[in-house]
C-alpha cells in the first residue's frame, strides 16, 4: 500500500486538482481534439507520457539545472519526449496522428506539463513526481475521452467509431466547437459539484461528525447535521446558558 504522502501525490490530479476541468489548463487541445472519444484516448496517451518522462528527467536533474535557465531547460527536456511520442505516434497509429495534427507537437508547450515541471517535479523526489506525472496524465486523459465521448456521442451517434444503433438521434452542433465549449462548460459544473461534496463530507469525519470534538461546543455541534447560519445561534446561547450555570455553581 502506498504512503498516504505518495498516494496523494497520485490521486489529487484525477478529480480534485484535475488539469482540465478543476484546474482548466490544456484548455486549446481540449477542445480542438475531442470531437470523438479516441482522439481523447490518443491525446491523453501521448501528454501522458511525456509528463511521466519529463517529471522523471527532471527530479533526476533538479540539482543540475541552474535556477536562472531552469525555464528554458525543461522545454528542452519536454520537447525531446515530445518527440519521441510523435515518431511513434507517426510511424504506428498514422490514424491518430492525422487526427491530432498539430496538437500532438504542441504538446512541447502544453502548460500542464511544463507546470508540473516547475511545481513539482523540480522540488520532488523521483518516486512522487513521477507518480504526479502518471496522476495528472491519467486526470488529463479520462476529462478527454470522457468529453470525446460525449461529444462524439451525441453529435455523430457512436462511441469510439461503433454505432449507437440510432438510440441517440445525432446533433451536429456537439462536434462543432459551439458543443465543444458547453461540453466543456457542462463537465467543469459537474466536476466542482462532485469536489464540493466529497469536501463537505470529509469535513465531518468518515463517521459523518465534525471534525471538532476538542470544542467545548462538540456535543452541541454533533447533535445538528450541519453547522449553519440556523444553528450557530442555538448553539451560542447554549453556551452561554452552560457557562453562566457554572459561574454560578462556583460561586
Amino acid at each position: 500500500m502506498l504512503p498516504s504522502r505518495h498516494k496523494k501525490a497520485f490521486t489529487k490530479g484525477l478529480i480534485k486538482e484535475n488539469p482540465v476541468l478543476r484546474l482548466v489548463l490544456g484548455t486549446c487541445p481540449t477542445l480542438a481534439v475531442t470531437t470523438a472519444a479516441v482522439n481523447g484516448l490518443g491525446m491523453g496517451a501521448a501528454a501522458t507520457f511525456v509528463l511521466v518522462c519529463s517529471n522523471i528527467a527532471i527530479s533526476l536533474l533538479r540539482k543540475l539545472i541552474p535556477d536562472k535557465v531552469r525555464l528554458p531547460a525543461f522545454i528542452v527536456i519536454i520537447a525531446a519526449f515530445t518527440t519521441i511520442v510523435q515518431m511513434l505516434v507517426k510511424a504506428y497509429l498514422p490514424a491518430i496522428d492525422k487526427a491530432l495534427g498539430i496538437y500532438l507537437p504542441l504538446i512541447v508547450v502544453n502548460c500542464i506539463i511544463l507546470g508540473r515541471a516547475e511545481a513539482f517535479a523540480s522540488k520532488n523526489s523521483v518516486g512522487l513526481s513521477a507518480l504526479d506525472g502518471l496522476g495528472m496524465g491519467a486526470g488529463f486523459t479520462g476529462a478527454l475521452i470522457l468529453m470525446g465521448g460525449i461529444r462524439e456521442l451525441l453529435g455523430n451517434g457512436t462511441l469510439f467509431g461503433f454505432p449507437d444503433g440510432g438510440i441517440i438521434p445525432p446533433i451536429t452542433i456537439f462536434v462543432l466547437p459551439a458543443g465543444g465549449f458547453f461540453v466543456f462548460g457542462m463537465l467543469i459544473w459537474f466536476t466542482n459539484q462532485l469536489v464540493a461534496r466529497f469536501d463537505k463530507q470529509a469535513a465531518r469525519g468518515d463517521t459523518g461528525e465534525h471534525v471538532c470534538a476538542a470544542c467545548p461546543g462538540a456535543s452541541i455541534c454533533h447533535s445538528a447535521p450541519v453547522v449553519d447560519s440556523v444553528a450557530v445561534p442555538a448553539i451560542e446561547k447554549e453556551l452561554a446558558v452552560a457557562g453562566s450555570k457554572e459561574g454560578r455553581d462556583h460561586e
